[in-house]
């Protein structure tokens, strides 16, 4: 019997289970993926769909590794690449909460998003809904029930909780992939880029009341796919490995370049890996803030609980939230293979 571990240390027992088959019995988590493939979302959001223990609801797309018309036309293509054509994909904002041109970091994930492999335009479609209407409907349809892994910009979150207060009170969890925590970020030294890509967005979030757990590029950064580890999962008989390295292609090249890093950082998988084995992280929780002005936008800065302060402050009267601190970097590695090798 194996166990599928959730973020308030409950087991749910997987019963029958035999080399990674699920028993017809178990109850499947929800869960829905806000992304903006994006190589490394593409990582994520096939893992998603090689793992039985999740019921993915849908999909919803925003800007940041694309434009948000991009973003959907990929999410659209990995359903089908997936095997899941009917999915549900809702297009999100086309900008950021305060309006203007996105950012766009088409030099790391090619013009197409997928390492420029430029494959056929998708034959499905978006369903009419937008991201924000999507996400409160279907949380409402399920209060209590269903989580959100937001691997882009936190814009269609935050326009969700406007559109709905409850909402935060309906989801039951939301696993954030940004910000960067005691460490430097990737936009500049402040900056990680879906805060930066809209740094309100985040602020609304964070300071909800939802529960909330966030990944930084302080953890994602020290989990790589070497080019060896490249080269052993398309040796593989994963469903999807050929796919997967034509497009990490185009992100390792830039990664030598922009990092000297011979290899890719996993920060999509590793965050998916937050949702279904939270147990490979340790954590702390406080208030986190984001700036939204001045040289230091996008910069998350949490508040440790280390002080009693004398007056209040821009964190004081919020929730905490829960912050990813330290990683089991070799399980979350081998549970990103197991996934991406799945046949």
């Amino acid at each position: 019997m194996g166990t599928l571990m959730t973020n308030s240390d409950t087991a749910v027992a997987i019963e029958g289970r035999s080399d990674g088959v699920l028993g017809c019995n178990l109850k499947r988590d929800k869960l829905i993926i806000d992304t903006d493939p994006g190589i490394d979302d593409t990582m994520a959001i096939l893992m998603a769909f090689q793992t039985p223990e999740l019921e993915i609801l849908g999909l919803t797309t925003i800007f940041g590794n694309v434009t948000t018309e991009d973003a959907t036309r990929n999410a659209l293509l990995l359903c089908e690449i997936a095997g899941q054509p009917g999915l549900p994909v809702a297009e999100g904002s086309h900008e950021p909460l305060k309006g203007g041109r996105p950012r766009v970091a088409d030099f790391i994930h090619g013009s197409d998003g997928l390492g420029n492999v430029f494959i056929p335009p998708p034959e499905t479609k978006k369903i009419e809904k937008n991201a924000a209407e999507f996400l409160v409907d279907t949380v409402s349809q399920y209060p209590g029930e269903v989580s959100i892994l937001a691997l882009g910009p936190l814009t269609n979150l935050a326009l969700a909780i406007k559109r709905d207060s409850s909402f935060v009170k309906k989801v039951k969890r939301v696993v954030v992939l940004g910000g960067a925590f005691f460490a430097l970020g990737n936009v500049n030294p402040a900056a990680e880029a879906n805060i930066y890509g809209d740094p309100e967005a985040a602020d609304v979030v964070f300071t909800s009341g939802a529960n909330i757990t966030v990944v930084g590029i302080n953890i994602t950064t020290q989990v790589k796919f070497t080019d060896s580890d490249l080269l052993q999962l398309r040796q593989s008989k994963g469903k999807h490995v050929q796919f997967i390295t034509d497009t990490c292609q185009f992100y390792r090249d830039w990664h030598v370049k922009s990092d000297s890093v011979y290899g890719i950082f996993l920060h999509d998988p590793v965050s998916f890996v937050a949702v279904v084995r939270p147990d490979l992280f340790t954590y702390k929780k406080g208030v986190v803030r984001v700036e939204t002005q001045g040289i230091c936008v996008g910069h998350t800065l949490m508040d440790q609980g280390l002080k009693n302060w004398n007056s209040s402050n821009p964190w004081t009267g919020y929730s905490p939230v829960e912050v990813a601190w330290t990683v089991n970097v070799d399980g979350v590695l081998d549970y990103i293979k197991d996934r991406l090798m799945a046949s």
